[in-house]
């Protein structure tokens, strides 16, 4: 909640940079817009930051991960997920938890605007979303890209749970308020007459995943869709050195999936569960730098 209310009151860092436009591997024609900027040192390997559901380049937590590691010398590359904000005009699709391949498109685009930068070594940070289709493109195609370690910040590893708990009753009123975003995200996007009206008459997060998300993107229903691109499928085939950032009070994704977890069975993921911090709200009281943020930046600083 601390980055809601400081949004509204002026305190984002703006952050310039270079706009890019990463073209999909599908044949759409799509093509995501990302926002890079340089920093002082030119050794570096490039932090790639990954926003969340109804998030963009200039969600408040995306902002300030930028300029923590930028502060510390680290070119970054805001990615606009497909149809996510900047990347709304050249987009006919949007995006959903498991669009690894567009990952995928988007840094070998990203090779061909830029291969100096990028044969420096990336590195990759996810929130929320955004990290869940990190976790499943670092099992898919992790080892086609010189990607050095990488970041998950409040991961809904376990879509189907962390639906249902985002539906509880105590959740009423951010459920409300996620789904119109959600509507109006999708706004602009190319669709049919069914798609259409799914999206009007969708009620809850689930009837939206169920009758317009899954459907747009190849699954039978939601909960095809939660099962097949849910990052608890495929944390065990994750090679890239990977920190995992969890609170066991996150109010909408459930801390469960975490704690059965066996992570012995890993050696490349390491796991962070602070009994508090929320949904991507790990502040650090007396820092104007998130908590995570520095955990990243000292994760990033054994890669560099």
């Amino acid at each position: 909640m601390r980055n809601f209310f400081a949004a509204r009151m002026g305190r984002r860092p703006y952050i310039a940079g270079e706009r890019l436009y990463l073209a999909m591997r599908d044949g759409s024609g799509d093509r995501l817009a990302a926002l890079l900027t340089h920093a002082g040192q030119n050794d570096r390997p490039l932090v790639v930051l990954l926003h969340g559901l109804t998030g963009c380049e200039t969600s408040m937590n995306m902002a300030r991960a930028a300029a923590c590691h930028l502060a510390r010398g680290y070119p970054v590359l805001r990615l606009n997920l497909r149809g996510a904000g900047p990347s709304r005009p050249t987009c006919r699709g949007d995006y959903h938890a498991g669009c690894s391949r567009d990952l995928a498109d988007a840094l070998t685009s990203l090779g061909e605007h830029e291969p100096a930068l990028v044969a420096r070594g990336l590195l990759l940070s996810g929130v929320s979303l955004g990290a869940n289709a990190m976790i499943k493109f670092l099992a898919e195609y992790g080892g086609e890209f010189p990607i050095r370690a990488a970041v998950s910040v409040s991961a809904p590893i376990d879509l189907a749970l962390s639906c249902r708990s985002l539906m509880r009753r105590r959740n009423a009123p951010y459920h409300r308020w996620l789904l119109h975003r959600m509507k109006l995200d999708c706004q602009g996007s190319e669709m049919n007459g069914c798609a259409r009206a799914a999206l009007a008459q969708a009620r809850t997060v689930y009837e939206f995943d169920d009758t317009y998300v899954a459907p747009r993107h190849g699954f039978t229903g939601a909960p095809e869709y939660y099962e097949k691109s849910k990052a608890l499928r495929y944390l065990y085939a994750v090679r890239v050195p990977t920190l995992l950032i969890h609170a066991h009070d996150d109010p909408w994704v459930p801390v469960a999936p975490y704690l059965g977890q066996d992570w012995s069975r890993n050696p490349a993921l390491c796991m962070l569960l602070p009994r508090r911090g929320g949904h991507v709200g790990f502040h650090g009281r007396g820092h104007h730098t998130s908590w995570h943020d520095r955990c990243a930046a000292q994760f990033f600083n054994r890669f560099r």
